[in-house]
Parts: C-alpha cells; sequence; structure tokens
C-alpha cells in the first residue's frame, strides 16, 4: 500500500528510509538515491528504478519514500494550473507545473506505479510518500548534495519545522483546489507533506 506522509509521520528511525533527488533521461546519471545512512549515489533513472524497487521488495515494514519531485499538483477557482505556496519566495517563484517539473512529475508516476505493482499481494509493505522540492538551485545540479540536504530535514525535522508542510499548508489561497498528482492514472496515493530545501 502506498499512503501520504503527513507532517507529523517525519520522524527518522520510523521504519526504513529512500531519499530520492529524481531526474528522467536517457543516459545520464540525474538520479541521486540514498537509502538510510548510505552515502546517496548518482543512478540513471533506470538505475534507481532498480535499486529502489529492490531495497522496498526487502523490506516487510515501513518505508518512507522522499521524492524530489511534484507530488500534488493545485489549480485555481477557473481551473487554471497554480502554484502551491511552497513554489514562491520573496518575489521569486518556481512553478513545478512548467519546466522540468512536469518531467519529473511524469518519472516520479512511472517509479510510484511500478512501486504499486511490485509490492501488490505484499501487505507487510507500507511505502509512505513524500515530497521534496529544492528550491531555487541554479543550473548546475548536485544531485548527492540534494540527497543529503534533504536527509537532514528529514533527520532533524523537528528543527526545521518551518521547512516542512503539510497538505492543508501547500495553497496559497482558500479558493485553490489542490489535488493528488496521480489520482488521474488511478494511483491514490493523496497529497504527501512537503519538504523544502531553500
Amino acid at each position: 500500500m502506498i499512503v501520504a506522509g503527513e507532517k507529523s509521520d517525519l520522524r527518522w528511525g520510523a521504519g526504513s528510509w529512500i531519499i530520492l533527488d529524481i531526474g528522467f533521461a536517457n543516459d545520464k546519471r540525474t538520479c541521486g538515491v540514498a537509502f538510510d545512512d548510505e552515502p546517496p549515489t548518482n543512478l540513471t533513472y533506470g538505475e534507481a528504478w532498480e535499486a529502489i524497487i529492490n531495497q522496498i521488495r526487502k523490506q516487510n515494514c515501513l518505508v518512507n519514500l522522499v521524492i524530489e519531485a511534484p507530488l500534488s499538483v493545485c489549480f485555481d477557482a477557473h481551473g487554471n494550473p497554480k502554484g502551491r505556496k511552497i513554489e514562491k519566495q520573496d518575489a521569486k517563484t518556481r512553478y513545478r507545473y512548467n519546466g522540468l517539473g512536469c518531467a519529473v512529475m511524469t518519472a516520479a508516476m512511472y517509479l510510484i506505479r511500478d512501486i504499486h505493482e511490485a509490492i501488490k499481494g505484499s501487505p507487510m509493505i507500507e511505502v509512505r510518500l513524500f515530497e521534496g522540492f529544492v528550491t531555487f538551485k541554479g543550473s548546475d545540479t548536485d544531485h548527492k548534495k540534494d540527497v543529503l540536504d534533504l536527509r537532514e530535514k528529514v533527520k532533524n525535522s523537528g528543527q526545521y519545522r518551518d521547512s516542512i508542510y503539510g497538505s492543508g499548508e501547500l495553497k496559497i489561497c482558500e479558493t485553490d483546489l489542490l489535488c493528488r498528482a496521480f489520482s488521474f492514472a488511478g494511483l491514490d496515493c493523496g497529497v504527501p507533506a512537503a519538504i523544502v530545501v531553500a
């Protein structure tokens, strides 16, 4: 079963942890991945997919999965895509409904669908999803650093409460419609809490 992680679920040591800075490229190592306290590695999408599926299949407990990709989407009252609170910092914006946000959301959708298929019939495995959001970084991305930064926020979540947003804190306006990112594909995982690295 795959479920949305809540803000209160961010506790290092409660189950195992997989931190993924996801990429979606043909032959480049655009994914950073770390399992629990292991050092992060850079992998291709296919290598990351295989490593994560294998890691989850080995578990018989809770698996917490942080993916640096949009795991929820927002629309305004007229049905147009709109940014979420975490995508705006002062005058800067990084709306994830355009550009690379769409690509990594697609990558996450395929991975989550395949995790769902891999654990179907395994009642002992529960995967709890969290959205990672490493904001306003430059064009040169260090996938391992992004993973380490996200893991730091998780491990010290009490210290970084202002960097963690529950599903009810993501809308900019009350009239906005916050949606599960993958419900259209039959994957109703809910709206996960978001961990922001600014």
